[in-house]
């Protein structure tokens, strides 16, 4: 029997080691590796290669469990992820996914869906908790359900507002933004407040929905006429 090689990226020890012990009383489990944030992660990935990684979001370290889960994904796209956390927020939910995770799981689960999630990832299939995938679905359908934008909107975002969106439908966070575009972080929240209410936005993920089902996450930001500011 092939054993599944797991990998545990949390900065807690006491939940690394319970969730240790739980997986080494599976009899095709195995863990091979832990890891106490996500740039450690990301580093211990290409050596102990695992199948699955149980990993927390917000971590101490370069980067957080989004952004290790994005670049493991992209490097070694053998490796499947298993988002453990206690964030139930919609923000999370989407940049997890967006990034390469095939299951968001509450930490508050039992120990038992924990194990046959696994189970089901390693098998190539992807699983939500239900009140989280009902979140998600419905937020797609919402604002799907609204009519593709003509540019009018658009067009009155600045070159900076419009990168920054661009960014956020990417799946990046604001420290992420604030970072690639050399601006604070504070600059980046006041940004997207402003961007919110230009187009008539709500929160970041209907950002982020905006941003893909208008094509700006892969279309040249030229392409579309601005007013020239900065």
């Amino acid at each position: 029997m092939k054993r599944i090689r797991i990998m545990l990226v949390d900065d807690h020890p006491p939940l690394r080691q319970g969730l240790a012990e739980l997986l080494r009383m599976q009899r095709d489990m195995t863990v091979v590796g832990e890891a106490h944030n996500g740039e450690e992660a990301v580093e211990l990935v290409p050596s102990v290669k695992p199948d699955i990684i149980l990993m927390d979001i917000e971590m101490p370290g370069r980067f957080d469990g989004v952004e290790a889960t994005r670049r493991i994904t992209a490097q070694y796209p053998y490796t499947k992820i298993i988002m453990l956390t206690i964030h139930t927020e919609e923000e999370y939910l989407f940049e997890a996914i967006k990034a390469g995770a095939k299951s968001y799981l509450l930490k508050s689960v039992e120990t038992s869906e924990v194990v046959d999630t696994i189970r089901v990832v390693f098998q190539g299939d992807t699983r939500l908790d239900a009140t989280l995938a009902t979140k998600i679905l419905d937020e797609f359908r919402r604002v799907s359900s609204q009519p593709r934008s003509s540019g009018t909107d658009f067009i009155h975002l600045t070159d900076r507002e419009r990168e920054i969106l661009r960014l956020v439908g990417q799946g990046a966070h604001n420290a992420e933004i604030a970072a690639q575009l050399g601006i604070a972080e504070k600059t980046v929240r006041n940004r997207l407040s402003i961007i919110f209410d230009k187009l008539h936005l709500n929160n970041r993920v209907e950002a982020a929905l905006y941003a893909t089902r208008e094509g700006l996450t892969t279309r040249d930001l030229k392409d579309k006429p601005n007013e020239g500011n900065p």
